[in-house]
């Protein structure tokens, strides 16, 4: 004989209600232990200042130094005792240099004050009377036309180095030299970026002419003088 069951009594049918309903309990059962809070019982401080604690606090006791006095000054002598200066001291007579009209004047002759030799370097700058350079004799501004001269003598004379303008040197080479007392060119000195344009600047000065020598108070003195020569490849 088989058995029959009631459809009612089957608890498959409601199975998936259940899980849902079960999984609902423990989602807020979860909730509920995640937010729950708990609190330290309350306990009242006593946060009241004592002022009369801090007021009895012990000053440390400080000592004073004391400073020695000053040692007494010395005792002046009781004595004193006077030496008399038995030397005699000669008086010295200073006579008077005012002439009176009975004495007879020497008339002096002019005496001729010779000038040392000057024998210093004046700078170009500064001088009174500046070297002239050939050609410059009659200019108003002997000092403009030197430099114009000059100028005229370095781009007459000017070679440019093959050996420098095969190795691209290229640079400015300050000359300096001193205009003698005879008015020769001495004392050259010079430096440049190469050997090859200090030579050609040497060259270009030893090939100045002779000038009337500058003076200074009407006596020749030695100038020195310094220029720049540009070496400049196009």
């Amino acid at each position: 004989m088989e058995l029959k069951k009631n459809p009612k009594a089957d608890l498959r049918n409601n199975s998936s209600l259940y899980f849902v309903f079960g999984l609902a309990v423990v989602m807020a059962l979860v909730f509920i232990a995640f937010e729950w809070k708990t609190y330290d019982e309350a306990t009242d401080y006593d946060i009241s200042l004592n002022v009369e604690d801090m007021l009895d606090e012990e000053v440390p006791l400080t000592e004073q130094i004391k400073t020695p006095p000053p040692p007494p000054p010395p005792a002046a002598p009781e004595v004193i005792e006077v030496v008399e200066d038995e030397e005699e001291v000669e008086e010295t007579v200073i006579e008077s240099t005012e002439t009176s009209q009975e004495e007879e004047i020497i008339e002096v002759e002019d005496v001729e004050v010779m000038d040392d030799d000057l024998d210093v370097d004046v700078p170009f700058a500064v001088i009174e009377d500046v070297p002239v350079f050939p050609g410059c004799e009659g200019a108003s501004d002997k000092r403009a036309c030197f430099n114009e001269m000059m100028q005229k003598h370095i781009i007459k004379n000017f070679r440019y180095p093959e050996i420098a303008q095969e190795m691209g040197v290229q640079g400015r080479v300050n000359v300096m030299f001193t205009i003698q007392k005879d008015g020769s060119i001495g004392n050259i000195r010079y430096r440049g970026p190469d050997k090859n344009l200090e030579a050609e600047a040497l060259r270009i000065i030893e090939k100045l002419p002779k000038m009337t020598p500058g003076k200074q108070r009407g006596r020749a003195v030695r100038v020195p003088f310094s220029i720049p020569i540009v070496f400049k490849l196009q």
